[in-house]
């Protein structure tokens, strides 16, 4: 009772002061460090307590390193998501400019043969683009940029690297109308180059064909045969490649056979075509009526 009456009680009793601790420990250190760099008596205390921590520490940095894996996992998913895009769209650019190049390839192919067509005909034409095909369901009809400003007249024929198209029917300043083979109300006059059997083809009654009419029943064509013009009507030039027989169909009670043909040259399937700026030859004056002359000395 008296010992706790001279001093204070164990609670607030504060031991040795702070500053001192701060100064020994101070002191401590700073003599191992000395100690420990002269002798390196430390050196396998340090050694053994990082054995004995290396698994504490691996443990402890395990969260960091899932956090890192997840977060590169995700980074990754979205940089590939993004370069798969990329490829999608440079394919897409590739197979595009690819067509084009094609495209072009086989357009420049096509004006090439035009070329060789226009100087095999002798003539003088107009390269003409295909703007479209008219509107008529009934008619095969195509309007060209050409027209009157290029010395297009209505009624000059129409070819491409094969044979003959059609046939300009209607002109205006920069276009003109151009009636395809195959139009029911069109006809020319062609030649079987087999045995020079002529004829006239009209456009036939099923789509993209024609028909040689008025060919007797026994007349000398079969599947196979080429007509070209003829040149008899002064508007076409002969020697063009117009049609090939696909169907010869002969009746007994019918005076005519029914002749199927198909056009040789791309009708519908063109987008430059040649304009023959050829003047249709008129058809000749028939000649002058001879007044006889009376002889002298003649009764009357």
């Amino acid at each position: 009772m008296r010992a706790s009456l001279d001093g204070p009680p164990p609670l607030f009793n504060q031991g040795v002061s702070a500053r001192a601790r701060l100064a020994f420990f101070s002191f401590l250190a700073i003599a191992l460090i000395i100690i420990d760099s002269r002798v390196r008596m430390l050196e396998t205390v340090r050694t053994g307590l990082g054995v004995v921590l290396y698994p504490i520490q691996q443990g402890l940095l395990v969260p960091s390193r899932v956090a890192s894996t997840i977060g590169d996992y995700f980074t990754s998913v979205s940089t590939l998501r993004r370069e798969n895009e990329m490829l999608k769209r440079k394919e897409y650019d590739s197979a595009q400019a690819l067509q084009q190049a094609r495209e072009m390839a086989i357009e420049n192919e096509r004006l090439r043969k035009l070329l060789g067509a226009r100087a095999k005909v002798g003539n003088a034409t107009v390269l003409a683009p295909v703007l479209y095909e008219a509107r008529d369901r009934f008619s095969r009809k195509l309007v060209l940029h050409a027209g009157s400003s290029n010395g297009v007249r209505p009624g000059s024929p129409v070819i491409d690297e094969a044979g003959v198209v059609g046939q300009v029917t209607r002109v205006f300043a920069e276009t003109s109308e151009v009636t395809l083979l195959t139009d029911k109300d069109q006809s020319i006059p062609v030649q079987i180059l087999r045995n020079g059997l002529r004829g006239v083809a009209f456009g036939g009654s099923e789509p993209g064909t024609l028909d040689l009419r008025f060919m007797a029943a026994n007349a000398d064509i079969i599947n196979g045969d080429v007509a070209s013009t003829s040149g008899l009507d002064g508007v076409y030039p002969s020697g063009l490649m117009v049609a090939t027989v696909t169907r010869v169909e002969r009746a007994a009670k019918d005076q005519f056979a029914r002749i199927v043909m198909t056009p040789i040259a791309g009708v519908e399937s063109n987008q430059h075509l040649l304009v023959l700026l050829i003047e249709p030859a008129g058809i000749p004056a028939p000649p002058a009526a001879v007044v006889p002359t009376p002889r002298k000395g003649s009764r009357k």
